[in-house]
Protein backbone atom coordinates (compact mmCIF):
# COMPACT_ATOMS: atom_id res chain seq x y z
CA UNK A 1 0.00 0.00 0.00
CA UNK A 2 1.42 3.48 -1.02
CA UNK A 3 1.26 6.16 1.27
CA UNK A 4 -0.02 8.99 -0.33
CA UNK A 5 0.78 12.19 2.28
CA UNK A 6 2.95 14.61 1.14
CA UNK A 7 4.33 18.19 1.96
CA UNK A 8 1.04 20.28 1.65
CA UNK A 9 3.35 23.31 0.82
CA UNK A 10 5.59 21.98 -1.58
CA UNK A 11 2.24 20.88 -3.55
CA UNK A 12 0.96 23.64 -3.82
CA UNK A 13 3.82 25.24 -5.47
CA UNK A 14 4.05 22.68 -8.09
CA UNK A 15 2.46 24.45 -10.80
CA UNK A 16 1.71 22.73 -14.25
CA UNK A 17 4.03 25.16 -16.55
CA UNK A 18 1.58 26.34 -19.55
CA UNK A 19 -2.17 25.72 -18.00
CA UNK A 20 -4.45 27.80 -17.88
CA UNK A 21 -4.97 30.24 -15.33
CA UNK A 22 -8.15 29.03 -14.10
CA UNK A 23 -7.49 25.67 -14.98
CA UNK A 24 -8.07 23.65 -11.57
CA UNK A 25 -5.47 21.09 -12.62
CA UNK A 26 -2.55 23.15 -13.18
CA UNK A 27 -1.35 22.67 -9.24
CA UNK A 28 -0.98 18.70 -9.95
CA UNK A 29 -2.91 16.35 -8.39
CA UNK A 30 -3.51 15.83 -4.62
CA UNK A 31 -3.44 12.36 -4.47
CA UNK A 32 -4.56 12.19 -0.54
CA UNK A 33 -6.99 14.18 -1.65
CA UNK A 34 -8.52 12.15 -4.18
CA UNK A 35 -8.29 8.83 -2.64
CA UNK A 36 -10.16 10.19 0.07
CA UNK A 37 -13.08 10.99 -2.70
CA UNK A 38 -12.38 7.76 -4.75
CA UNK A 39 -11.07 5.24 -1.85
CA UNK A 40 -10.35 2.49 -4.94
CA UNK A 41 -7.81 4.50 -6.36
CA UNK A 42 -5.31 4.47 -3.49
CA UNK A 43 -5.21 0.46 -4.74
CA UNK A 44 -3.63 1.79 -7.98
CA UNK A 45 -0.77 4.21 -6.82
CA UNK A 46 2.75 3.79 -7.39
CA UNK A 47 5.72 5.70 -6.09
CA UNK A 48 7.67 7.63 -8.37
CA UNK A 49 11.46 7.67 -8.30
CA UNK A 50 10.91 11.23 -7.12
CA UNK A 51 9.12 9.72 -3.84
CA UNK A 52 5.72 11.56 -5.14
CA UNK A 53 2.70 9.16 -5.62
CA UNK A 54 1.45 8.84 -9.39
CA UNK A 55 -0.48 5.94 -10.95
CA UNK A 56 0.51 3.60 -13.89
CA UNK A 57 -0.47 5.64 -16.83
CA UNK A 58 -0.68 2.94 -19.18
CA UNK A 59 -3.30 1.02 -17.04
CA UNK A 60 -6.92 1.51 -18.53
CA UNK A 61 -8.57 1.06 -15.09
CA UNK A 62 -5.62 3.41 -12.95
CA UNK A 63 -6.48 6.18 -15.65
CA UNK A 64 -10.62 5.85 -15.17
CA UNK A 65 -9.98 6.03 -11.52
CA UNK A 66 -8.30 9.17 -11.41
CA UNK A 67 -10.40 10.66 -14.31
CA UNK A 68 -13.20 10.17 -11.92
CA UNK A 69 -11.78 11.36 -8.94
CA UNK A 70 -10.55 14.53 -10.36
CA UNK A 71 -13.73 14.83 -11.65
CA UNK A 72 -15.43 14.20 -8.56
CA UNK A 73 -12.50 16.77 -6.63
CA UNK A 74 -12.92 19.35 -9.53
CA UNK A 75 -16.51 19.45 -10.60
CA UNK A 76 -18.79 17.38 -8.59
CA UNK A 77 -19.48 14.94 -11.33
CA UNK A 78 -20.72 11.50 -8.99
CA UNK A 79 -20.62 9.10 -11.86
CA UNK A 80 -18.68 9.09 -14.29
CA UNK A 81 -18.25 5.99 -16.70
CA UNK A 82 -17.33 4.66 -19.84
CA UNK A 83 -17.67 1.58 -22.36
CA UNK A 84 -14.83 -0.56 -22.27
CA UNK A 85 -12.13 0.35 -24.80
CA UNK A 86 -13.69 4.05 -25.40
CA UNK A 87 -11.35 7.10 -25.39
CA UNK A 88 -10.37 8.14 -21.66
CA UNK A 89 -9.16 11.60 -21.93
CA UNK A 90 -6.56 13.52 -19.99
CA UNK A 91 -8.70 15.67 -18.06
CA UNK A 92 -6.20 19.05 -17.57
CA UNK A 93 -5.99 19.72 -21.40
CA UNK A 94 -9.22 19.23 -22.12
CA UNK A 95 -9.87 21.40 -19.72
CA UNK A 96 -7.56 24.18 -21.12
CA UNK A 97 -9.50 23.65 -24.44
CA UNK A 98 -12.46 25.06 -22.75
CA UNK A 99 -10.76 27.78 -20.84
CA UNK A 100 -9.26 29.27 -23.75
CA UNK A 101 -12.50 29.16 -25.65
CA UNK A 102 -14.01 31.08 -22.89
CA UNK A 103 -11.54 33.63 -22.82
CA UNK A 104 -12.23 34.20 -27.00
CA UNK A 105 -16.14 34.34 -26.59
CA UNK A 106 -15.43 37.29 -23.37
CA UNK A 107 -13.47 39.47 -26.10
CA UNK A 108 -16.55 40.08 -27.92
CA UNK A 109 -18.68 40.09 -24.59
CA UNK A 110 -16.62 43.46 -22.98
CA UNK A 111 -13.88 41.37 -21.49
CA UNK A 112 -16.11 39.21 -19.17
CA UNK A 113 -16.76 35.64 -19.95
CA UNK A 114 -20.28 34.66 -20.66
CA UNK A 115 -21.97 32.22 -18.70
CA UNK A 116 -25.23 30.32 -18.02
CA UNK A 117 -27.48 28.55 -19.58
CA UNK A 118 -28.05 30.57 -22.35
CA UNK A 119 -24.46 30.07 -24.14
CA UNK A 120 -24.70 26.74 -26.44
CA UNK A 121 -21.95 25.00 -27.32
CA UNK A 122 -22.21 22.50 -30.27
CA UNK A 123 -19.13 19.35 -29.30
CA UNK A 124 -18.21 17.54 -32.68
CA UNK A 125 -17.30 13.74 -31.89
CA UNK A 126 -18.12 13.78 -28.09
CA UNK A 127 -17.37 10.89 -27.42
CA UNK A 128 -18.78 7.92 -24.59
CA UNK A 129 -16.75 10.18 -22.14
CA UNK A 130 -18.42 13.73 -22.67
CA UNK A 131 -15.67 15.31 -20.83
CA UNK A 132 -15.94 18.93 -22.92
CA UNK A 133 -19.84 19.53 -22.12
CA UNK A 134 -18.89 18.54 -18.54
CA UNK A 135 -16.25 21.01 -17.86
CA UNK A 136 -17.57 23.54 -20.27
CA UNK A 137 -20.94 23.35 -18.03
CA UNK A 138 -19.46 22.41 -14.66
CA UNK A 139 -17.03 25.71 -15.06
CA UNK A 140 -19.31 28.00 -17.04
CA UNK A 141 -22.95 26.63 -16.56
CA UNK A 142 -23.13 26.74 -20.47
CA UNK A 143 -25.31 23.99 -22.54
CA UNK A 144 -23.94 21.38 -24.91
CA UNK A 145 -25.49 19.96 -27.51
CA UNK A 146 -22.88 16.69 -28.42
CA UNK A 147 -22.70 14.47 -31.52
CA UNK A 148 -21.31 11.59 -32.59
CA UNK A 149 -21.29 9.10 -35.42
CA UNK A 150 -21.40 6.03 -32.72
CA UNK A 151 -24.32 5.02 -31.01
CA UNK A 152 -22.68 3.69 -27.86
CA UNK A 153 -20.68 6.56 -27.01
CA UNK A 154 -24.15 8.74 -27.30
CA UNK A 155 -25.55 6.15 -24.84
CA UNK A 156 -22.95 6.44 -22.56
CA UNK A 157 -22.59 10.15 -22.75
CA UNK A 158 -26.26 10.63 -22.19
CA UNK A 159 -26.25 8.54 -18.75
CA UNK A 160 -23.58 10.43 -17.46
CA UNK A 161 -25.72 14.08 -18.09
CA UNK A 162 -28.92 11.79 -16.36
CA UNK A 163 -27.04 10.48 -13.55
CA UNK A 164 -25.97 13.73 -12.95
CA UNK A 165 -28.21 17.06 -11.53
CA UNK A 166 -25.84 19.58 -12.40
CA UNK A 167 -25.40 18.42 -16.30
CA UNK A 168 -29.24 17.21 -17.03
CA UNK A 169 -30.62 19.80 -17.72
CA UNK A 170 -27.94 21.67 -19.77
CA UNK A 171 -26.30 18.41 -21.67
CA UNK A 172 -28.18 16.56 -25.06
CA UNK A 173 -26.64 14.17 -27.11
CA UNK A 174 -26.90 13.47 -30.66
CA UNK A 175 -26.45 11.16 -32.91
CA UNK A 176 -24.56 12.24 -36.60
CA UNK A 177 -26.69 9.42 -38.91
CA UNK A 178 -24.13 10.21 -41.42
CA UNK A 179 -20.22 9.73 -41.30
CA UNK A 180 -19.11 11.72 -43.77
CA UNK A 181 -21.14 15.08 -42.59
CA UNK A 182 -19.53 16.87 -39.38
CA UNK A 183 -22.44 20.50 -39.51
CA UNK A 184 -25.10 18.77 -41.79
CA UNK A 185 -28.32 17.12 -40.27
CA UNK A 186 -27.06 18.56 -36.58
CA UNK A 187 -27.33 22.19 -36.87
CA UNK A 188 -31.24 22.55 -37.45
CA UNK A 189 -32.73 25.88 -38.96
CA UNK A 190 -33.41 27.53 -35.96
CA UNK A 191 -30.45 26.53 -34.32
CA UNK A 192 -28.05 29.17 -33.16
CA UNK A 193 -24.40 27.84 -31.11
CA UNK A 194 -22.29 30.25 -29.72
CA UNK A 195 -19.33 28.33 -30.36
CA UNK A 196 -18.51 24.88 -31.85
CA UNK A 197 -15.74 22.58 -30.67
CA UNK A 198 -13.41 19.69 -31.70
CA UNK A 199 -11.30 17.23 -30.87
CA UNK A 200 -10.55 15.51 -34.40
CA UNK A 201 -9.68 12.18 -35.02
CA UNK A 202 -5.21 12.03 -35.50
CA UNK A 203 -4.73 9.20 -37.64
CA UNK A 204 -5.28 8.30 -41.12
CA UNK A 205 -5.11 4.58 -40.71
CA UNK A 206 -6.23 1.87 -38.33
CA UNK A 207 -2.58 0.76 -38.78
CA UNK A 208 -1.03 4.33 -38.76
CA UNK A 209 -2.98 4.61 -34.92
CA UNK A 210 -2.25 1.00 -34.06
CA UNK A 211 1.42 2.70 -34.24
CA UNK A 212 1.00 5.63 -32.65
CA UNK A 213 -0.52 3.75 -30.04
CA UNK A 214 2.13 1.11 -29.01
CA UNK A 215 4.62 3.80 -29.42
CA UNK A 216 3.01 5.79 -26.51
CA UNK A 217 2.36 3.04 -24.07
CA UNK A 218 6.41 1.89 -25.19
CA UNK A 219 6.98 5.61 -23.81
CA UNK A 220 4.81 5.63 -21.39
CA UNK A 221 7.00 2.20 -19.56
CA UNK A 222 10.09 4.43 -19.79
CA UNK A 223 8.96 7.71 -18.36
CA UNK A 224 5.32 7.39 -17.04
CA UNK A 225 6.77 6.72 -13.51
CA UNK A 226 9.32 9.87 -13.69
CA UNK A 227 6.50 12.25 -13.87
CA UNK A 228 4.45 12.26 -10.35
CA UNK A 229 1.33 13.29 -10.35
CA UNK A 230 1.02 14.76 -14.22
CA UNK A 231 -0.81 12.58 -17.08
CA UNK A 232 0.82 12.33 -20.05
CA UNK A 233 -0.88 13.10 -23.66
CA UNK A 234 -1.73 9.61 -24.14
CA UNK A 235 -5.23 9.27 -25.02
CA UNK A 236 -5.98 6.04 -23.35
CA UNK A 237 -7.69 3.42 -25.61
CA UNK A 238 -10.51 4.54 -28.23
CA UNK A 239 -12.82 3.34 -30.73
CA UNK A 240 -11.92 3.48 -34.28
CA UNK A 241 -13.48 6.53 -35.31
CA UNK A 242 -12.23 7.96 -32.57
CA UNK A 243 -8.68 7.47 -33.31
CA UNK A 244 -8.83 7.51 -37.05
CA UNK A 245 -10.76 8.33 -40.20
CA UNK A 246 -9.87 8.74 -44.15
CA UNK A 247 -7.65 11.36 -44.78
CA UNK A 248 -7.12 12.00 -41.02
CA UNK A 249 -6.82 15.16 -39.07
CA UNK A 250 -6.32 17.58 -41.96
CA UNK A 251 -8.96 15.99 -44.31
CA UNK A 252 -11.59 16.08 -41.22
CA UNK A 253 -10.82 19.49 -40.49
CA UNK A 254 -11.23 20.71 -44.32
CA UNK A 255 -14.42 19.03 -44.41
CA UNK A 256 -15.51 20.92 -41.44
CA UNK A 257 -14.49 24.10 -42.52
CA UNK A 258 -16.47 23.77 -46.16
CA UNK A 259 -19.23 22.88 -44.54
CA UNK A 260 -19.28 25.44 -41.70
CA UNK A 261 -20.06 27.95 -44.98
CA UNK A 262 -23.69 26.82 -44.63
CA UNK A 263 -23.72 27.83 -40.80
CA UNK A 264 -22.08 30.71 -40.82
CA UNK A 265 -25.54 32.88 -39.70
CA UNK A 266 -26.14 30.17 -36.90
CA UNK A 267 -22.62 29.95 -35.14
CA UNK A 268 -20.74 32.58 -33.58
CA UNK A 269 -16.95 30.79 -33.44
CA UNK A 270 -16.18 27.32 -34.99
CA UNK A 271 -13.20 26.28 -33.53
CA UNK A 272 -11.33 23.00 -33.75
CA UNK A 273 -8.17 21.39 -32.38
CA UNK A 274 -5.48 20.96 -35.04
CA UNK A 275 -2.81 18.36 -33.46
CA UNK A 276 -0.49 18.55 -36.30
CA UNK A 277 1.07 22.54 -36.54
CA UNK A 278 1.91 21.61 -40.35
CA UNK A 279 -1.62 21.60 -41.14
CA UNK A 280 -2.28 24.95 -39.72
CA UNK A 281 -1.28 26.70 -43.16
CA UNK A 282 -3.32 24.82 -45.57
CA UNK A 283 -6.01 25.08 -43.46
CA UNK A 284 -5.66 28.76 -42.85
CA UNK A 285 -5.08 29.43 -46.14
CA UNK A 286 -8.92 27.27 -47.06
CA UNK A 287 -10.02 29.43 -44.74
CA UNK A 288 -9.15 32.67 -46.26
CA UNK A 289 -10.53 31.41 -49.55
CA UNK A 290 -14.19 30.81 -48.56
CA UNK A 291 -13.80 34.42 -46.84
CA UNK A 292 -14.00 33.87 -43.16
CA UNK A 293 -14.05 37.28 -41.37
CA UNK A 294 -11.63 36.09 -38.81
CA UNK A 295 -9.48 33.97 -38.24
CA UNK A 296 -7.28 32.62 -34.75
CA UNK A 297 -4.69 30.48 -33.82
CA UNK A 298 -5.21 29.84 -29.94
CA UNK A 299 -1.64 28.43 -28.63
CA UNK A 300 -2.04 26.21 -25.57
CA UNK A 301 0.64 23.87 -23.81
CA UNK A 302 0.61 21.17 -21.06
CA UNK A 303 3.95 20.83 -19.48
CA UNK A 304 6.24 19.73 -22.76
CA UNK A 305 3.38 19.83 -24.98
CA UNK A 306 2.23 21.76 -27.28
CA UNK A 307 -1.06 22.20 -28.87
CA UNK A 308 -3.50 24.37 -30.34
CA UNK A 309 -6.71 25.21 -31.83
CA UNK A 310 -8.25 27.19 -34.95
CA UNK A 311 -11.10 29.59 -34.58
CA UNK A 312 -12.63 31.20 -37.27
CA UNK A 313 -15.87 33.31 -37.91
CA UNK A 314 -17.67 34.89 -40.60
Amino acid sequence: MVDVRKDKKQESQRVKKGLHPRNKHRFGYDFDALCQLLPDLKAWLVIAPSGNPSVDFSNPVAVKLLNQALLKQAYAINFWDLPEGYLCPPIPGRSDYVHHLADLLAESHGGIVPTGRGVRGLDIGTGANGIYPIIGCSEYGWSFTGTDIDSVAIKAATLIAQSNPALKKNLAFKLQAEARHIFDGVIGAKDYYHFTLCNPPFHTSAKEASKGTKRKLRNLGQSAKDIAGQMPTLNFGGQSNELWCEGGERLFIQRMIEESQNYSQQVGWFTTLVSKKENLAPLRQQLKHINAVQVRTVNMAQGQKQSRFLAWHF
